[in-house]
């Protein structure tokens, strides 16, 4: 059956389209097929505009369920207002709404019904289902509104329930308006005490009959409810042939505020006007990217990826009525003018996700630049994982890479001086909660490593702070701070510190500077984070050639890389004391030690570039993307994480990977499609063509960068932003002798000094 389902899947998406554009090669449905001990993404259907507010998604799991939709699941209990980036860190500000014909069931658990995937429409600025009880529902949203239209099967019992979930919450009825407002204060940590989700909604007919439940007690007619928990329900009768349509709207600043948001998004528009203005800017924002190419299936990955790419972070950010941004602060729960993004964690999305936004959306990452400045401002630190302020998760400073890769790509509009100042602080401070400062920064910088066991994930930390001191270093130097960028240029090579020659990996150290015993390069967990050695020992991204010469040479880094790809899957799950999801997952590709599912590791296959073996980077890059992605609910290997793994997709099928974020330039892998096409925002264009790109000819047999032959295994920011085009031709057969100079080989702090 779930062959069946693919193919069905796939056969709609051939068919439609033509109908709205490159959007309709996107399957929200992509990742779906999740659960708890096992990912295939960990996504959600989210029904949105890109970077939107407000996300809207069909709800099958019961309320606080991180996993709200699963494409196994039979029953749909709610369409969820949801700003979740993921069901590890969950949701908040959750508001939830409910057709129901028949009997009135207010209750999460017992008012779900059944539904089957041949009755639902599934897009990004669309979603409708016919559910077995007949009431149909279509949604579409906009930027923070949605409209939905809803059909009853007779007038018994026409029901619309308002779920305000949990954690404070108000439903206020107005029958005679058909209105109802409220708000939700529901969340998961980090956020001031006054943080609030104030709501507004409006229906096409009149309410015939009301009442709350506040926890588990109705209350008929009556039209207010305030409390932990409360539920609102609305009954109306409405002739055959006729919808119900409902508007809704939201704000985290004020009432006054959804209002505002209600009537310039929605009030006044129809539900096929704001369902075109969705199709309209997906449209503009994955055009972008075009694909020439007679594969429609890897289309249909792409864009699906390029859609997830484009959902985090969140603009959390509104406009007032001169059109000018301003937001509640989720850091001190003020009122500023300006920008806000979040839904973030950058442990992820740093390593290409916001590389893809200073590349084709710069005018994002400009705005995402000056919110980690305002982040700064109002915290005092920068943020490692936002949702919708500081959470306690992952580790390292990566807001560090997001603001050099930035930089040096020329992206600018922000306070570089108030940007730097919060650089050097997050290095040497140690923050609450532990994800943002530096966790270990005093031993870091007076041992050169972090100690383990006296802090979890000491040697997975070290390896992140190097990298991020680099990226300081980087971005000082670029200001002509040359003081700042020394000392951090130093530290950099701390990396260094917890490289054991002996056995070839990095490895935990202690305090008194002896390695930690046992080890196996099998062993999750314990010094590394949701990985083993054979990971993290890749995690020197600012300096490949320096971990290149620590090996023995590019002979010995080479061999480690194959062996890392062809060794049995053995695991210890060490410190976790069981399988985690991405142990699991890690088995289940049959690759080796090679973890694609998670962040870590997804780098790897590129680093042969460096080592001057550029056709092993494109043989396994080319199996990485034909293997381990497809359009379906099952379609990714692991976590999606916010745009990372899809971003991953995206660029390796274009043809080249950031490496090393905050170095203006892009390792080269093995170009999926015949041809992408590249619309930079300034008006110029660059294409890559791939020439005689049969499945089998994975490998570069020749290229021309605007009619010049060219050797290099990576291609400059520069080359790609000013326009042109790079031909590549395909073989089947490797070019042992392409790639191969000293000069061929992607920049590394430490200079090539040999093959």
């Amino acid at each position: 059956m779930k062959r069946v389902f693919v193919l069905i899947l796939l056969s709609l998406f051939v068919k439609t389209v033509s109908a709205s554009g490159l959007v309709d090669y996107v399957n929200p449905l992509m990742g779906t097929e999740s659960t708890y001990s096992f990912s295939h993404g960990n996504t959600y259907p989210a029904v949105a505009v890109p970077w939107g507010l407000n996300f809207w998604s069909p709800q099958t799991g019961e309320n606080r369920n991180g996993w709200m939709y699963a494409s196994t699941d039979t029953v749909i209990r709610g369409f969820k207002q949801t700003h979740q980036p993921s069901p590890w860190i969950n949701d908040y500000a959750v508001l939830s709404v409910m057709p129901l014909s028949g009997e009135l069931k207010l209750n999460h658990k017992d008012r779900g019904v059944g539904f089957s995937h041949n009755n639902e429409e599934v897009h990004p600025y669309l979603y409708s289902v016919t559910m077995d009880n007949g009431v149909k529902v279509a949604l579409t949203a906009s930027r923070t509104s949605s409209v939905m239209e809803v059909e009853y099967p007779s007038l018994d019992g026409q029901y619309f329930v308002i779920d305000a979930q949990h954690g404070g919450c108000k439903v206020d009825i107005d029958q005679m308006r058909r209105r109802v407002t409220g708000y939700v204060k529901n969340h998961n940590g980090g956020v001031p005490a006054n943080f609030t989700n104030y709501y507004v909604m409006e229906f096409s007919h009149p309410i015939a009959e009301k009442g709350v439940m506040i926890n588990d007690f109705l209350f008929a007619g009556r039209s207010v409810g305030e409390h932990d928990r409360v539920c609102g329900y609305l009954r109306f009768i409405i002739p055959e042939g006729e919808k119900l349509t409902v508007k809704i709207s939201s704000s985290f600043i004020s009432p006054e505020q959804a209002q505002l948001n209600f009537s310039r998004e929605v009030k006044n528009k129809s539900f096929d006007e704001v369902k075109e203005s969705s199709v309209s800017q997906w449209n503009s924002l994955l055009g972008r990217i075009v694909v020439e190419d007679d594969d429609e299936e890897a289309k249909q990955t792409f864009y699906s990826c390029l859609y997830r790419v484009l959902l985090f972070p969140r603009e959390f950010y509104e406009y007032d009525a001169d059109e000018a941004p301003f937001y509640y602060s989720p850091y001190d729960g003020e009122i500023h003018d300006g920008y806000m993004y979040t839904d973030n964690g950058f442990w992820d999305t740093f390593r290409a996700v916001h590389p893809l936004f200073t590349l084709l959306y710069p005018e994002v990452s400009e705005r995402v630049m000056q919110s980690l400045v305002n982040v700064y401002s109002e915290s005092g630190f920068l943020p490692e994982w936002a949702s919708p302020g500081h959470r306690g998760c992952m580790i390292g400073n990566n807001s560090l890479s997001l603001i050099a890769d930035a930089y040096v790509k020329g992206i600018r509009g922000f306070d570089t001086e108030k940007a730097l100042q919060a650089m050097v602080h997050q290095t040497e401070t140690q923050g609450e909660p532990l994800s943002v400062g530096r966790n270990g920064y005093q031993e870091y910088f007076s041992l050169g490593y972090v100690p383990y066991p006296d802090y979890y994930e000491a040697t997975a930390k070290t390896l992140e702070y190097a990298y991020a001191d680099w990226c300081l270093s980087a971005f000082a130097s670029e200001l002509g701070r040359a003081d700042i960028a020394s000392d951090y240029e130093s530290t950099s090579y701390n990396y260094r510190n917890l490289f054991d020659k002996s056995y070839g990996f990095m490895r935990g150290k202690t305090r008194s500077g002896e390695w930690v015993f046992p080890f196996s390069p099998e062993e999750w967990g314990g010094p590394f984070t949701e990985g083993s050695s054979w990971h993290y020992t890749w995690s020197v991204m600012h300096d490949v050639e320096g971990l290149s010469q620590l090996m023995g040479g590019h002979e010995n880094m080479t061999f480690l890389l194959d062996s890392m790809f062809n060794a049995p899957p053995l695991f210890n799950y060490g410190t976790y004391g069981f399988v985690i999801h991405e142990i699991a997952e890690m088995v289940a590709l049959d690759m080796g030690q090679y973890a694609h599912g998670n962040q870590p590791v997804q780098h790897a296959a590129y680093l042969y570039d460096y080592t001057l073996s550029p056709w092993k980077t494109q043989y396994h890059v080319r199996e990485i993307m034909d293997r381990l992605y497809k359009p379906t609910p099952d379609g990714y290997c692991g976590d999606e994480d916010n745009g990372q793994t899809s971003a991953w997709y995206v660029f390796s099928a274009m043809g080249f990977y950031p490496v090393c974020p905050g170095r203006a330039e892009y390792a080269i892998g093995s170009p999926l499609f015949d041809k992408v096409t590249l619309n930079m925002p300034t008006g110029k264009s660059f294409t890559i063509f791939a020439a005689e790109n049969k499945a089998e000819n994975v490998y570069i047999n020749s290229a021309k960068l605007n009619q010049k032959r060219y050797t290099k295994n990576y291609i400059l920011h520069s080359d790609i932003v000013n326009g042109g085009e790079i031909k590549f031709e395909m073989s089947n057969k490797p070019n042992l002798k392409r790639g191969v100079e000293v000069t061929d080989a992607p920049t590394s702090l430490t200079k090539v000094s040999k093959k």
